[in-house]
């Protein structure tokens, strides 16, 4: 302390009172911080200092950051006659003396290292022994030389000068793997010392400021010589068992920028061995592998690559990984036995186990459903069941089945992030994600869905990929060294800026050869290991490399590039399985579609193209005519030459068609759209005038029971945008499949999907949709499908007539011809006598007609007495079109461009006969539509 006094008073104070306890918030602390010194007031015995007016001063005085060049604080008074500036507060309830104050404003100066105080009476007959020092300064250590965080690399034998700053004086110690290479003692601002590289070594620099410290961290690694030799024929990227060695394993991986690679794993105590130094490859090499021997067969083993710049990553194509972050919350039900992530490893690992026996397929040589014939199930597993794994869903084939639908597809259940999501956020596009159970669980549901005819489709994410993804990791800007960051511009696989304006996650370059090798390993995988039918490619838009992420306008149009990659990607599928089915959803113009439609489609091929119609079948739904037309279910008006149009009214996308009527549902006096029974039977209409309709087709989980939860409904009930992915309500929980007017839609749709599937006609590429277009229909909302092939024997014709109308309606069929027709819903059979003859039709009400295939009338059913349409001399020659027409009675002539554009339309003044009309358009493909009131007839016209 500052005041000096006799050896006596000295003693007997510090025998009197010894160190006091304090406490400083905050702590540590800078100058300029606003600070709070309190002392509890037990350390003062104020009896025994006669203050009962709880007067106790600081005495206090400062250092520079040297510790030295001690002042007192100007407002210490003198120590007879303490300055009431100085004067503690006393806090009554809590019993305190406290003090607050700015360290520069009190002691007045600037650069403060250290303070001492004292607390005393005003008159300084009492006070506290020793002197209390206080450090000043939030210690901050900054390794200058190498940087921390950095990879050094330094040959054996060699020194490398290590150096250091501090704010504040302080010790330093510095270790190598663990133990201590250097200490110091006196403290200082700097921290110097040359070491010596003996191996590899994971350093660390700790400065020590009172009971405050900080630790920097680098790593020193000596360089490898790297043997090039040729890869084995057997060993390719990932992971590859030995055709005959069973103790055997051979690991590759395509590391271009590396210079060399370890592999770290079980097998190896998790340490870098260079026994355990990848080879490159003579003809490639940035392609590094290792063969793996002496392995125990049946044993599972962990591992994962680590590269000279210290990123550990998973292998991209193993078959499993085990993960850091979600395993720990996967049950024991949904996934038996899952193995233990190993202890002190973070990120992913990847696993293989030599030996293991393979899945005993009862199916090897499933006949698919044809591509036109498709009814497709799309599924999220996560909300499907209660338990959400595989053998739950198992347990649910007989209600698919039943449902008489021929595929289930499945959203992405290749390795995610998390085990909660719709899968779109992929980081293993190779790996099975085991939040649903396990790989042999998995083939048994893909078995027993063979077995029962069901085709089983994968959704796949190939635009982006996550950051958890060993593809992204192994080249990314990684600031704070977690093993996270943005793509690095070397990234082979990705681009730093996304080149599409649907961008999520990190963005494929799918011009890349390194890209395009990963895509088709993994069709590979799945096509052949799982023996999945194909996949449904997610957001195809992505594929291109000729826009940018804020210009909509580009991704949208035609992108040639994107023309051409999905069809190498198509080629590399058909090449590993011919009849497996390729699903874009894409949403674009139908002239990019139409590249892909039409793809070596004589060959049975072709690529099947979404087609959304959820807006216009939801307004039929809900009783409103506006902007209800959905005659492009019809594949022709896409310019498609088969039926690659996979219509749809719902998808996991969309918006429930239920939760709108019940929302939104049209109201005409008694009669209730909004009313849930009311709402169910109207869903019995959409299934009549979808399904009917020629071509493949898709349905959303549960729509066949009427669910009507919205796609944004949160956890807690309430409905946001923000909460789209969040899980929803289990229809199988809620009783749905057991409640009768639920039940009573699913039993509809079956009976229509088996009435379809039945009868050859549906797989006829001569229909017509008529959804609330023509003007003889003044109250809209009628529907008028017409099937129908004449090569055909028995059921030939088919007419659907719906009412999606609030009132009841009398809407006139046009029968193609009259005799005995058979109402396919209850097999009743009338006969017709006039094919204009109105059916009452109650709101919401629907029938499905085909000419009866037993005794039919003697009335003439000859083409001759149909609605008919020829275009002579097709294709059409200096603009001068002829048409050749049938029972056109009041016939109107329509021409359209290809996406449905109308270009002309006029009146026919007869019933039959010829029209000529001089015309003027490019050479291409159009339609040409006859419409009357028999019925309508489409024809394609080609102009050259």
């Amino acid at each position: 302390m500052k005041k000096f006094y006799s050896v006596v008073f000295l003693l007997i104070a510090m025998l009197s009172f010894g160190q006091i306890n304090y406490s400083i918030s905050p702590s540590p602390f800078n100058e300029t911080d606003f600070i709070t010194l309190t002392v509890p007031g037990s350390q003062i015995d104020e009896t025994a200092w006669g203050i009962s007016d709880h007067s106790v001063y600081i005495w206090s005085w400062s250092f520079d950051t040297n510790y030295q060049n001690s002042q007192d604080c100007p407002t210490n008074g003198s120590w007879n006659n303490s300055n009431d500036l100085n004067k503690l507060t006393y806090n009554v309830g809590t019993d305190t003396y406290s003090l607050t104050f700015t360290p520069t404003a009190f002691f007045g100066r600037t650069g403060i290292g250290r303070f001492g105080f004292l607390l005393k009476d005003k008159t300084g007959n009492h006070q506290t022994s020793p002197d209390i020092f206080v450090n000043v300064g939030v210690l901050d250590l900054t390794l200058t030389h190498p940087l921390a965080n950095s990879l050094t690399s330094v040959p054996v034998g060699n020194s490398i000068n290590i150096t250091a700053t501090t704010n504040v004086n302080a010790t330093f110690q510095l270790k190598a793997n663990g133990s201590v290479v250097n200490t110091t003692s006196t403290p200082s601002q700097s921290f110097t010392y040359s070491y010596t590289v003996s191996q590899d070594a994971n350093m660390e620099l700790i400065a020590t400021q009172g009971s405050s410290s900080k630790t920097v961290s680098f790593v020193l690694q000596t360089p490898r010589n790297v043997t090039a030799e040729a890869i084995p024929t057997w060993i390719k990227q990932g992971v590859n068992y030995h055709p005959t060695d069973q103790t055997k394993v051979g690991l590759a991986l395509y590391a271009p920028g590396k210079n060399f690679v370890h592999v770290i794993g079980s097998f190896n105590n998790w340490a870098v061995n260079d026994a355990y130094l990848m080879k490159r490859d003579t003809a490639n090499p940035d392609l590094y592998w290792i063969e793996l021997n002496g392995l125990t067969p049946q044993q599972l083993y962990t591992f994962q690559y680590r590269t000279n710049d210290l990123i550990k990553v998973a292998d991209p194509y193993s078959p499993q990984i085990l993960s850091s972050y979600d395993d720990q919350w996967i049950s024991a039900t949904t996934y038996p036995n899952l193995p233990t992530f190993p202890a002190g490893q973070d990120f992913e690992v990847s696993t293989f186990k030599p030996g293991q026996a393979s899945y005993n397929w009862q199916v090897t040589s499933f006949q698919r459903p044809a591509k036109e014939d498709l009814i497709v199930y799309e599924l999220l597993l996560r909300d499907f069941t209660q338990e959400k794994n595989w053998q739950s869903l198992i347990n649910k084939i007989s209600y698919l089945k039943n449902l008489k639908i021929n595929a289930i597809e499945l959203l992405p259940i290749m390795e995610f992030d998390g085990n909660l999501s719709w899968g779109y956020n992929t980081s293993f596009h190779y790996a099975l994600d085991k939040a649903y159970g396990t790989p042999e669980k998995f083939k048994e549901f893909v078995d027993l869905c063979h077995q029962n005819g069901i085709a089983v489709i994968l959704d796949v994410a190939f635009n982006h990929a996550t950051g958890r993804s060993p593809l992204v990791r192994l080249w990314n800007i990684d600031p704070d060294g977690d093993g996270y960051g943005d793509v690095a511009a070397d990234n082979p696989y990705f681009n730093q800026v996304p080149k599409h304006s649907y961008n999520v996650f990190n963005d494929f370059n799918h011009t890349s050869l390194s890209t395009q090798y990963y895509v088709e390993r993994c069709l590979q995988q799945w096509l052949t290991e799982y023996h999945i039918d194909g996949f449904r490619w997610d957001l195809t838009k992505g594929f291109t490399q000729s826009c940018s992420e804020n210009d909509e306008a580009c991704t949208n149009a035609y992108q040639q590039d994107r023309v051409d990659i999905l069809k190498h990607y198509a080629d590399r599928q058909w090449a590993i399985d011919p009849n497996s089915y390729m699903i874009f959803e894409h949403l674009g113009t139908d002239a990019e579609e139409q590249q892909w439609a039409n793809y070596r489609v004589s060959e049975g091929k072709g690529v099947l193209l979404w087609n959304k119609q959820t807006d216009p079948y939801n307004q039929n739904t809900m009783g409103y005519k506006e902007n209800s037309n959905y005659d492009r279910m019809n594949n022709s008006l896409h310019g498609f030459t088969n039926m690659r149009a996979v219509g749809y009214g719902e998808s996991h996308d969309e918006e429930r068609l239920m939760f709108k009527n019940l929302a939104y549902g049209a109201v005409n006096g008694s009669y209730n759209v909004k009313n849930l029974n009311t709402a169910l039977d109207r869903m019995k209409t959409f299934g009549a005038t979808f399904f009917t309709i020629p071509g493949p087709k898709m349905i959303w989980q549960f729509g066949e029971l009427g669910y009507e939860f919205s796609i944004n409904r949160c956890v807690n009930g309430t409905i946001d945008n923000g909460c789209r992915t969040d899980e929803k309500p289990i229809a199988f929980s809620l009783g749905y499949d057991t409640d009768a007017a639920r039940k009573s839609v699913y039993d509809t749709w079956a009976k229509i999907i088996d009435i379809r599937s039945t009868h050859q006609v549906f797989k006829s590429k001569t229909y017509t949709i008529e959804s609330n277009n023509l003007t003889n229909d003044p109250d809209g909302l009628i529907t008028r499908i017409y099937v129908y092939d004449d090569t055909l024997t028995g059921m030939k014709n088919v007419v659907v007539l719906a009412n999606y109308s609030t009132a009841v309606q009398n809407v006139v069929p046009y029968f193609p011809y009259t005799g005995q027709w058979q109402n396919l819903m209850d097999n009743t059979v009338s006969n017709i006598v006039s094919t204009t003859t109105p059916i009452s039709l109650q709101p919401g009400e629907f029938r499905i007609f085909g000419n009866y295939a037993g005794a039919l009338s003697t009335t003439d059913v000859n083409a001759s007495h149909r609605l008919s349409l020829q275009i002579a001399d097709n294709p059409i020659k200096n603009g001068q079109v002829k048409l050749v027409f049938n029972k056109a009675k009041n016939g109107e002539i329509i021409i359209s461009d290809m996406s449905g554009k109308k270009l002309d339309s006029f009146k026919l003044n007869q019933e039959n006969g010829t029209y000529e009309q001089k015309v003027n358009y490019p050479s291409g493909t159009y339609l040409v539509q006859l419409k009357s009131y028999t019925g309508i007839v489409i024809q394609k016209m080609v102009v050259r």
